[in-house]
């Protein structure tokens, strides 16, 4: 890709281009009888040439022009020969110099235009109107594009500006909605799986001795309670953007601890791998662990409680998540929505998984299968 100084070099070399030909061909035109012609010819040519010279130059330029234009007026000729050379040497004072320097160069090219007219004609009126044609007006417009390239330039940077006060205003806005959320959660569910933790102790503390399999359960809530204040208070803090402790969301190496759990509550659970085991990404990780979670939620809400079998099958491209446990008879769940097989699709859909959920051939067996796909290696 051009770069832009490659570009303003060329455009350079361009505008001292047209200069040496336009002057040139004046001169050419007036006639090449003598020596003084090809005099007048080469200073021409040489002056417009320094037009393509860095723009902190152009002073300097300018001041060579002045010269060729005085100059050439001393010689035995009656005509100027740099006009054009002599407008774009004036605007590339104005637009690239600043201070002393630019006025400086300004006063040159005036004292230059003023002192041919002086040579040449002698009049006031002529001296005026040479000057403001080719020093005082390119000059200015020099000056003038200089100052509305920098007004654009700013007009750009305070859009760019608002731009990123609005983006950091609508992030501030959802920060502290999520932070509203996050106390509102924290009001509310934590408050409620505190106080099941709580009961389900002081019943624990209450039971006679003997009754080993319904301790078991009350213990087993009060694990799944302290576990789930665990991971609301991690959500809590995510909403919140505080990730500083370093905790990490449990993945498929913690699924022993949600078979634990459902085992513990008197429900057979079996967890088999097949194939070779392989890394996935890590918000994969999490989403697979929180799919089981919800399958084995399923299985204890609507199976019959004689078992659950969770299979995770790893294929060279894809990886495969299947929960089966028996179908049980209706029960009353207090009104609660069914809303685990739709968070299971949408938990897949974010990784272009696909689910199929159903009774198997004889009615009996409900079998849930989530397939991710993986970058092959």
């Amino acid at each position: 890709m051009r770069t832009t100084e490659e570009s303003l070099k060329r455009q350079s070399l361009l505008v001292a281009g047209v200069c040496v030909a336009v002057d040139g061909l004046g001169v050419v035109l007036r006639g090449m009888d003598g020596w003084v012609c090809w005099v007048v010819l080469l200073a021409t040519v040489g002056a417009n040439c320094a037009l393509a010279a860095p723009a902190r130059l152009s002073g300097w330029v300018a001041g060579l022009h002045a010269v060729v234009r005085v100059g050439i007026i001393l010689l035995p000729s009656t005509s100027s020969a740099n006009e054009a050379g002599m407008l774009i040497a004036s605007y590339r004072v104005g637009a690239w110099l600043r201070g002393f320097p630019a006025v400086a160069s300004l006063v040159v090219m005036c004292a230059a235009s003023a002192a041919e007219q002086l040579l040449l004609h002698g009049r006031a009126i002529l001296i005026i109107v040479v000057m403001g044609k080719l020093a005082i007006l390119p000059w200015l417009v020099g000056r003038y594009t200089t100052a509305r390239r920098a007004y654009l330039a700013h007009l750009e940077q305070q859009s760019e500006l608002e731009r990123r006060d609005a983006q950091a205003a609508v992030t501030k806005a959802i920060t502290a909605e999520r932070s509203a959320i996050a106390r509102d959660l924290h009001d509310v569910i934590i408050h409620h799986v505190s106080a099941i933790g709580l009961h389900a102790g002081a019943a624990r503390l209450r039971l006679t001795s003997g009754n080993t399999r319904l301790e078991e359960s009350l213990r087993s809530v009060e694990t799944a309670s302290r576990a789930a204040m665990v991971d609301l208070r991690h959500l809590l803090d995510l909403l919140h953007g505080d990730n500083s402790d370093g905790a990490s969301q449990p993945g498929l190496g913690n699924l022993d601890e949600l078979f634990d759990g459902v085992r513990a509550a008197g429900v057979p659970a079996q967890l088999s791998v097949s194939g070779a085991p392989q890394d996935v990404p890590e918000s994969l990780d999490i989403t697979m662990y929180r799919i089981v979670q919800e399958m084995l939620t399923n299985a204890l809400r609507h199976g019959d409680l004689s078992g659950v079998q969770v299979e995770l099958d790893y294929e060279p491209s894809s990886i495969s998540l299947s929960a089966s446990n028996p179908v049980g008879a209706p029960r009353d769940l207090g009104g609660t929505p069914r809303r685990g097989l739709v968070g299971i699709h949408n938990r897949a859909s974010m990784f272009q998984g696909r689910t199929v959920s159903g009774l198997e051939p004889g009615g009996q067996i409900w079998r849930t299968t989530v397939t991710f796909p993986l970058e092959a290696k």
